[in-house]
C-alpha cells in the first residue's frame, strides 16, 4: 500500500490552482474599469484650451534618473498639428525652452485623443509648486499657463 505524501503541495494544491486560474479575471475586470483621478479645470493657453489630469494621486517616481509625475493633458480646443513642442514641468516656475530642449523629459507625446506626459518634478511636492506648461508654435511663440497642486497631491 502506497503511503499518500501528505505535505503543503499535496494538501492545497487545488485550491492553489484554482486561484491562479481566477486571478487573471481580477486583472482583466480591473483593466477594463480602471480608476483616475477627477480631471483639473480647464485652461485657455493661446489658441488651445487644455485639460489635464493626474494618473494617480501618487508621489513622483524616479523615471530613466530623474524624478516624474504622470499626465494626461486633453486640448479640447485647437489643432495639436499647430504644436512644434510642449513641455510640463512641476516647479515653482516654468523651465524655459532651452533648458527644456536638452533632453526628452517633460515632452508631450500622443495622439489627437490625448496627450501623455511624464512632467518633470522634484521628489517631494510642495504647496508652492504648481505644474507649467509650455507650448511653443511652428511661428515661434511661446505660451505658458500653470494649475496649482490640488491637496490630494500632496499628501
Amino acid at each position: 500500500m502506497a503511503r499518500i505524501n501528505n505535505n503543503l503541495w499535496n494538501r492545497y494544491r487545488y485550491k492553489i490552482n484554482g486561484f491562479l486560474l481566477i486571478l487573471p479575471c481580477y486583472f482583466f475586470y480591473q483593466s477594463l474599469f480602471p480608476e483616475f483621478p477627477n480631471a483639473w479645470e480647464t485652461k485657455s493657453i493661446g489658441e488651445f484650451s487644455v485639460t489635464p489630469t493626474p494618473y494617480n494621486l501618487k508621489p513622483p517616481y524616479l523615471h530613466h534618473g530623474s524624478y516624474s509625475k504622470d499626465f494626461m493633458l486633453m486640448f479640447n480646443k485647437g489643432d495639436i498639428d499647430d504644436i512644434r513642442q510642449a513641455y510640463l514641468n512641476i516647479g515653482k516656475e516654468a523651465l524655459p525652452l532651452t533648458v527644456l530642449q536638452v533632453s526628452d523629459k517633460g515632452i508631450l507625446h500622443g495622439s489627437v485623443h490625448g496627450q501623455e506626459v511624464h512632467a518633470i518634478s522634484a521628489n517631494v511636492l510642495k504647496p508652492s509648486d504648481k505644474i507649467w506648461l509650455t507650448i511653443e508654435n511652428w511661428k515661434g511663440q511661446q505660451f505658458i499657463t500653470s494649475w496649482s497642486l490640488p491637496k490630494e497631491l500632496l499628501n
